[in-house]
């Protein structure tokens, strides 16, 4: 069983305006590469020198990966992996 990632609207037209998609992936890094195998331009938006770019919080499970392993942190059959852009205002 595959991991699920949850798309924002801001990205949704990098992978054909889908909600959710579904890929494999031992890791959250891992699991971006193979996103971006099926829907290119998408890792550029999430990850800047190796981690996850500091506007775009990352969750598994309603777990922030800034609290665990970051892009290191594991994943497993059936988790879900929320992508979050920040939102900032006055």
């Amino acid at each position: 069983m595959p991991i699920t990632i949850s798309i924002p609207t801001i990205l949704r037209p990098l992978t054909d305006n889908q909600k959710r998609i579904e890929v494999d992936g031992s890791n959250v890094l891992d699991a971006i590469e193979r996103m971006e195998q099926q829907y290119p331009g998408v890792k550029e938006k999430l990850i800047t020198g190796g981690e996850a770019h500091r506007f775009v919080n990352i969750y598994v499970n309603d777990n922030d990966i800034r609290f665990s392993e970051g892009l290191s942190t594991s994943l497993t059959d059936g988790d879900l992996l929320t992508i979050l852009p920040a939102v900032a205002g006055g």
